[in-house]
């Protein structure tokens, strides 16, 4: 068994996102809770975006997670592998419909002379190797190296941060306890430059930051869960996620959009969601069936009538394939991709990502 495996084989909880438990309730502070919670059991960064080179369209997702050891807490060797730090980075090349990704691993003793893999508690600052997110002022850094692939980006916040949920309180379950700490940073702007091979591209566009932590796992009757967060070309930001049970129903849901001109979001609740799959598409290498394209409906109540509406949205993937085989890291298969949003009368609206876990197996429990 080589080194990853080994590291992959020593935990003990998942290593994936929208966790269903969070310890006692605390008020976010800022810029401390824009680092790392080595305390809680699971925590994750995650930019993904859309970009735009010489006329062609290009999506990026680059993710760190952190997952604390429990076996390991009490050891005093600076080897001791108390954190272990996992990221993810993909390129969706739209002309060529095509993939790219890669993932790394490491572990984090806490001791910065032997770790491979960092990420401070002061403030947004993750590295594993050669890869890295970091927070300066206004502007994140982002920048991996895959196998055939690169980015460094620069990624400016022209909006303040989206707290969702309850103040960033997001439940995830139907017990008061399942919940996340969560809060995301829409409409980021992006400058930079892409690789792919020996072609380098200087790149714009627009992203999103997700940064989530959780104590414990997922509602044991969740088997995945799907999740959009969209740029609306207006200014908004539109997030919604559901869980899963095992045949299909939604198990919880939520959500929020932001106007562009408001540092408030509308929260919605677990019966103000609707996904219902429209089309699917079969991955030839796990056998998974993806639906590609969805209609999102959003119950809202209207300002000066208080009659709720149900607004209607379809979520388009830009390509069919944009699954991703992280079994060598995180240990599962996921479907991660650029996607469309389209209104009601079928006209764009906004772009961003989908995300469906799940599918190919139940999430590890």
């Amino acid at each position: 068994m080589n080194r990853r495996h080994c590291l992959i084989a020593s935990l003990s909880l998942p290593l994936w996102p929208l966790a269903a438990h969070a310890q006692a309730r605390q008020a976010l502070r800022f810029p401390r809770d824009l680092g790392s919670h080595p305390d809680f059991a699971i925590e994750w960064w995650y930019i993904t975006g859309r970009l735009q080179a010489a006329q062609r369209d290009f999506g990026f997702q680059l993710t760190f997670f952190r997952s604390r050891v429990p076996v390991t807490q009490g050891m005093t060797s600076a080897f001791a592998a108390k954190q272990l730090i996992f990221a993810h980075a993909a390129v969706t090349d739209v002309a060529n419909k095509h993939l790219l990704h890669d993932q790394r691993i490491a572990r984090a003793s806490g001791n910065t002379q032997v770790d491979l893999a960092t990420a401070s508690e002061v403030d947004t600052n993750v590295q594993l190797g050669d890869w890295s997110l970091r927070r300066d002022g206004g502007t994140y850094q982002a920048k991996a190296n895959g196998s055939d692939f690169s980015f460094q980006l620069a990624l400016r916040e022209t909006q303040p941060l989206l707290l969702q949920g309850d103040q960033g309180w997001s439940r995830k379950g139907p017990e008061a306890h399942q919940a996340s700490y969560y809060y995301s940073l829409p409409q980021l702007q992006v400058s930079g430059q892409l690789s792919l091979g020996e072609q380098t591209l200087p790149v714009q566009g627009r992203a999103w930051l997700d940064h989530e932590w959780s104590q414990s796992l997922m509602h044991p009757d969740a088997v995945g869960w799907d999740w959009i967060g969209m740029n609306l070309l207006d200014g908004s930001a539109l997030t919604a996620f559901r869980l899963r049970t095992k045949d299909g129903a939604a198990l919880w849901a939520g959500g929020s959009l932001r106007a562009p001109s408001s540092a408030q979001a509308e929260i919605f609740g677990p019966d103000e969601v609707i996904f219902t799959p429209q089309r699917h598409w079969k991955s030839p290498a796990s056998g998974a069936s993806y639906p590609v394209e969805w209609s999102v409906q959003i119950r809202r109540e209207q300002p000066r009538t208080s009659v709720n509406v149900l607004e209607s949205y379809t979520i388009n993937a830009v390509i069919d394939n944009q699954e991703l085989d992280s079994r060598q890291s995180t240990g599962a298969i996921y479907w991660e991709g650029l996607s469309e949003l389209l209104d009601s009368r079928g006209q764009l609206v906004g772009r961003g990502y989908l995300e469906m876990t799940g599918y190919a197996s139940p999430l590890r429990l």
